[in-house]
């Protein structure tokens, strides 16, 4: 068996998006995102139904799927596979308009419902904790008093997930892994639930068409080549650093050494003329240092 990267926008909307994931999605939501017992899951609404994607012109490296609860609270779904600049930015302005577009003009604010961000990322996002799932809501600094629970932005940092099969110990880390490993698998682990087999079987390559492996692999390279660009202009940076870095400091050796020549060379009683000779330095910088 070969399994679809779930990391990319075709293979996720087919997983979360299409119109058999109700289960799957809420499965994977209720497994993520810290819910009070009493207000788990039981039903939603998947808002955009999944469609194969375009390639042509294809810009962006990130997925959306949205979902609303039982409750109204509209959940937005997101895959970012690149570390893009301003990106933590680009997640609140997502959450924000969200919560905003619910009212036109003269709607009371009482008709405003939650709106729950949930963002996987294939990148370290949060290097001061180790934590793989991190929550954030609007708080109070000193007390920690929630002031609205209308808006939560919740992340999975993929990198920071270390297990292997045999450390699984619950929905929520099986569901990691599979976001993270499923590419890569070659068989439907014997530990996954209902819900998960599922998703696997969605994505097996078995099952589909050349088309839709095509675009699979059209989307999985453009990916890679995202990827692969920023990691040789980064190491092109830092080279370009270290040479920089090494070039000013054999300057900044050699101006030290030409002014102990020129000073030693000053007390010596040699003239302006000889000592810029022979340290190269102008003469106006020896009048300077003679001074």
């Amino acid at each position: 068996m070969r399994f679809l990267d779930v990391k990319t926008d075709y293979a996720f909307k087919k997983v979360f998006g299409s119109e058999q994931s109700v289960p799957i999605l809420i499965s994977f939501l209720n497994s993520l995102i810290s819910f009070p017992k009493e207000s788990k899951i039981e039903s939603l609404t998947i808002v955009d139904p999944y469609s194969i994607p375009k390639i042509k012109g294809m810009k962006d490296t990130y997925v959306d799927v949205k979902a609303t609860l039982e409750d109204k609270t509209t959940v937005i779904i997101e895959m970012q596979v690149l570390n893009v600049e301003s990106f933590e930015k680009r997640v609140l302005y997502n959450a924000a308009k969200q919560y905003s577009v619910q009212l036109v003009k003269g709607d009371d604010y009482s008709l405003l419902n939650p709106v729950i961000a949930l963002t996987i990322v294939d990148f370290d996002m949060f290097p001061d904790t180790e934590k793989v799932i991190n929550s954030f809501k609007l708080l109070e600094k000193e007390k920690l008093i929630e002031y609205t629970n209308d808006i939560e932005l919740v992340f999975v940092e993929l990198p920071k997930f270390t297990k292997d099969l045999s450390q699984l110990e619950n929905i929520t880390d099986k569901w990691i892994y599979f976001l993270k490993n499923a590419g890569s698998l070659e068989y439907i682990p014997e530990i996954m639930g209902n819900e998960l087999k599922k998703a696997f079987e969605i994505i097996n390559e078995a099952g589909m068409t050349t088309e839709e492996l095509e675009v699979q692999h059209k989307r999985h390279d453009f990916i890679y080549l995202q990827k692969s660009s920023v990691v040789k202009g980064t190491r092109l940076g830092y080279e370009q650093g270290v040479k920089q870095g090494i070039k000013q400091g054999i300057e900044q050796g050699e101006n030290k050494t030409n002014l102990n020549i020129a000073a030693k060379m000053i007390i010596r009683g040699d003239s302006n003329s000889d000592i810029s000779e022979l340290t190269g330095m102008p003469i106006d910088a020896i009048e300077k240092l003679r001074e």
